[in-house]
């Protein structure tokens, strides 16, 4: 049970110190948990201030994790195989739950690192709050459906590469966007279709139809997310006072960006990624997802294996 004192102190929290508070929790189950409650209060107004400007409070070069996944490089990861045996699914969903358990860290540390520091807009927090409920429940209901799998979260190695990413792009939004939240992003909607795919040749479409119903569609979104701040940063650099115009089109065009100013943002986006992001992006592209999250060819061919070609039309 909550005590009077701490629930005094959690209803007068801003947003900010919320986002410490998840970040701080080490059991990734709690922090999904506690992760859901925050964004709740939030988008329901009961946390309704962002953060205190009289407060300086430190983020932690890395969020508060449990010790028993064990981590290895990247390069010494097991294959995962096709997802055509049981092991072989165990290992899919295991990789999978991890990274949506970085995923959940990456939305509020984005939050409590930048949000203050840059004054952004309310709804850039909204924005990431959203992505973190949605990283939370992927979280949550892709563990269960590990558990229904025979295994558990850390029953098998990992890798951190997500988090690498983070520490480098610490002191910089525009990396940070451009990287975890645009990059690392888009690269997981390439790959979904063939991992959906494969469990549902492999006769798992209770996993394939939880990626396919929930987590690819909402992943969408949260590229869309990186995309549109982005856009946000560079136009703003250009005019301070600019707030940005709200469009609801198709193509996810958020701002109005004109075509001169377009090319300058994709330049600017290409530049940072050659410095924060080590080798060439990976086709084939998921061409279809990333226009709906309003990152089109422009932003990502030009950065790309020029010999390999998309098999997403």
């Amino acid at each position: 049970m909550t005590s009077p004192r701490n629930r005094d102190r959690e209803d007068s929290e801003t947003l900010v110190e919320a986002a410490l508070r998840v970040l701080n929790t080490a059991d990734p189950f709690e922090k999904a948990r506690l992760g859901d409650s925050v964004a709740s209060k939030w988008l329901q107004g009961t946390i309704s201030r962002t953060y205190d400007p009289s407060l300086d409070l430190p983020v932690p070069d890395r969020p508060a994790r449990l010790t028993n996944v064990k981590l290895v490089s990247p390069s010494l990861m097991p294959k995962l195989g096709k997802a055509g045996s049981l092991q072989s699914r165990q290992a899919i969903v295991h990789s999978l739950v991890h990274t949506e358990s970085w995923a959940i860290d990456l939305s509020w540390d984005i939050i409590a690192r930048f949000g203050k520091q840059e004054a952004m807009p309310r709804e850039f927090f909204t924005d990431f709050v959203r992505v973190a409920q949605d990283e939370g429940r992927h979280f949550t209901l892709l563990a269960a459906r590990l558990e229904e799998l025979g295994s558990s979260y850390g029953a098998l190695p990992a890798h951190d590469g997500l988090w690498d990413s983070a520490i480098a792009t610490s002191k910089d939004l525009l990396a940070r966007l451009a990287v975890e939240h645009c990059v690392h992003e888009a690269r997981g909607l390439d790959v979904l279709p063939t991992t959906i795919s494969r469990f549902r040749n492999g006769g798992d479409n209770e996993t394939a139809d939880l990626l396919d119903r929930v987590v690819y569609p909402e992943e969408v979104t949260h590229c869309a997310a990186g995309i549109k701040w982005f856009k946000y940063l560079c136009l703003r650099s250009r005019d301070p006072a600019f707030q940005g115009e709200m469009l609801a089109t198709q193509e996810s065009d958020y701002f109005t960006v004109e075509e001169g100013n377009a090319a300058e943002v994709i330049q600017k986006f290409h530049a940072i990624v050659r410095k924060y992001f080590r080798g060439p992006l990976k086709p084939p592209f998921n061409e279809k997802a990333r226009k709906a999250a309003g990152f089109g060819p422009q932003w990502y061919e030009p950065l790309a294996v020029k010999e390999a070609s998309s098999e997403y039309q």
